[in-house]
């Protein structure tokens, strides 16, 4: 019945899809996250969900309450995690379309956040409004949290949790996206790494200088390399003591399931345009390393003219970001403190360390029979799926897991390469479609 719905109303669900993503919503900017907000709310109580904004304070970002209770006794609670805000647009020259525009062609739809959140949202929204409507009820009671910082750290995340702890509390949670590979296999993710984003800067001398003087002035760039150089090898090995000395190696349980992993590295080398992996990884290392490996990457560095041309210029300073992945048991306060003194123990000490953001990794377990609901509903709605011991992005999962101590899981309807945070975003249509059907049975199989 509600499958019959979802495919009779995929034409509302896309309009409502566009409507999303034509409402500008970028957290980094603070642009139209009230707004967004606000139509979120709309669109819930269109779908017969009851909602409204929560707050902490005038300069937080809303968070959107949904609910809907079922009629049936004794009950459980899922609840959907997802976030309405977006990545900012730019760079708008490399966009074929408008990059807020909802631009339908064949089975994609373009534009910020039709994948990465605003797309995910609305299969879950519908979802429940495939009950609801046809039913007059929903199977067990079902709870939404849309946040809107997501794509700046889930900053106050954790503080909304505390404060609504009870309102909030369920028996397990639903990610807010999930990826569906090249084989149009969704990928169940039962986590997620930790981060630590830190920026690390020099400064030299009191202002920039004609390059003639490198012969005695030191220039801050190549103090700055010579400190990267020693943080990890040329296979992505991280070279600070103690690093990965709370790491634990994976149980029996967990290489079971990586073992059934595949990775098509041959259609990841196309879509990347790259020749090798780090460390020249085959087979099962490949999927363990992306489940389960901490990561050194530099996101940014910046030093001297960055313009077009030429400009013979000794830089006064000079700044790098650095994000770390995390993996279980990593505290991002402890490893940044093993990263100053590492710096400290080579020589450079001198290098300031500033921290931006931190989050430690998240895993449900293998056993937890919310696992099972979900990899069924999946099968059914997908022909097969994949479960992943954890997803190698980062969100605020330890958050939920610390405060709400439900298991969380992601499952979704993000191509794999849907070019999220990167211009041309796309959501495919048939994928929505599934996804929908999918939340819906595991709402069903859940309830039993």
């Amino acid at each position: 019945m509600q499958e019959q719905y979802v495919d009779k109303n995929m034409p509302a669900l896309i309009s409502d899809l566009q409507k999303l993503i034509q409402q500008p919503s970028v957290s980094a900017k603070n642009l139209g996250l009230e707004e967004c907000a606000r139509l979120v709310v709309r669109i819930m109580e269109q779908s017969g969900i009851k909602a409204e904004i929560l707050r902490l304070g005038r300069d937080v970002p809303p968070v959107v309450y949904g609910e809907a209770k079922s009629k049936k006794k004794p009950q459980k609670t899922i609840l959907f995690y997802n976030h309405y805000d977006v990545q900012p647009e730019e760079p708008l020259e490399l966009w074929h379309d408008e990059p807020f525009g909802g631009t339908i062609r064949g089975n994609k739809i373009y534009g910020r956040g039709s994948a990465d959140d605003k797309g995910e949202l609305i299969t879950r929204i519908k979802a429940v409004e495939a009950f609801i409507k046809t039913t007059g009820d929903v199977p067990c009671n079902i709870k939404f949290l849309v946040e809107g910082e997501e794509e700046i750290g889930s900053v106050h995340v954790e503080a909304y949790l505390k404060r609504y702890q009870k309102r909030l509390s369920c028996d397990g949670v639903i990610w807010e996206f999930g990826y569906v590979d090249e084989k149009n296999r969704p990928i169940i993710s039962l986590g997620m790494k930790g981060l630590l984003y830190v920026e690390l800067s020099v400064l030299e001398s009191i202002r920039d200088a004609h390059s003639s003087l490198a012969v005695l002035i030191e220039n801050p760039a190549w103090r700055l390399i010579e400190a990267l150089k020693t943080l990890r090898d040329k296979n992505g090995l991280i070279l600070i003591k103690d690093w990965y000395r709370e790491v634990d190696k994976f149980t029996k349980e967990e290489l079971d399931v990586i073992s059934l992993e595949k990775f098509d590295e041959k259609s990841f080398k196309k879509e990347y345009g790259i020749k090798r992996l780090v460390g020249n990884k085959k087979g099962i290392d490949i999927q363990k390393a992306i489940v389960g490996d901490p990561t050194c990457n530099i996101a940014g560095f910046s030093s001297g003219w960055e313009g077009p041309g030429a400009k013979t210029v000794l830089p006064s300073k000079a700044l790098v970001k650095i994000d770390f992945r995390l993996v279980p048991k990593m505290d991002p306060l402890k490893q940044l403190s093993r990263l100053k003194m590492h710096l400290k123990d080579n020589g450079f000490g001198d290098i300031k360390v500033q921290l931006i953001h931190g989050e430690a990794a998240s895993r449900t377990k293998t056993s937890d029979p919310f696992v099972k609901i979900v990899k069924k509903a999946a099968d059914e709605s997908f022909g097969t799926s994949i479960t992943s011991i954890s997803s190698s992005g980062t969100g605020p999962m330890y958050s939920f897991s610390k405060v709400l101590k439900a298991p969380c899981i992601s499952i979704g309807s993000t191509y794999v390469y849907a070019r999220i945070h990167s211009p041309n975003e796309f959501a495919r249509i048939d994928l929505l479609k599934k996804t929908t059907k999918c939340m819906c049975k595991i709402i069903e199989k859940f309830s039993a």
